[in-house]
């Protein structure tokens, strides 16, 4: 399997997740929409990185490595990677404490996230899909970069 066809199959994956995160959302369990729409974002990211014939990080932020290797990527998605970058950083932050609290203050998750928490979450991963779907496009037979798809490089 070529690290294109591994990325694509990263963002179908993580977009399938959506759903998970959205029932989640319905039934008010706020630190686990957060945890999930992070994991998804992850893993969103991951495969616009394996797109471009990036190995990701074993890491839940690939910031860093989103803005390094900018330049592989299509001029469109580039105008948008110091916001992935944010949205990598922030909700990998929130990542742990979703999942298992704060012991040191003995709050557990539902204690330290609100249905606002979980709606910017939510909010984070609806953009970030949309742009790594948009990757996974054809690219327009002219250019096959900037304005496309991510291409095939593997």
């Amino acid at each position: 399997m070529t690290s294109s066809e591994m990325g694509r199959r990263y963002i179908e994956e993580a977009r399938g997740r959506v759903e998970l995160v959205r029932l989640a959302h319905e039934r008010g369990l706020w630190a686990t929409v957060v945890r999930e729409a992070q994991e998804a974002v992850e893993l969103l990211l991951k495969g616009a990185l394996r797109l471009v014939a990036v190995e990701p990080a074993r890491t839940h932020d690939v910031a860093e490595l989103l803005k390094r290797e900018a330049g592989r990527f299509p001029a469109w998605f580039q105008s948008e990677i110091q916001a992935l970058a944010s949205i990598s950083t922030e909700m990998a932050g929130d990542r742990g404490v979703a999942f298992y609290g704060d012991e040191r203050q003995g709050l557990g998750p539902q204690d330290l996230f609100d249905e606002a928490n979980a709606n910017r979450a939510i909010r984070n991963l609806d953009y970030v899909a949309e742009l790594c779907a948009r990757l996974t496009v054809p690219a327009p037979e002219q250019s096959g970069r900037g304005d496309g798809s991510a291409g095939s490089t593997s």
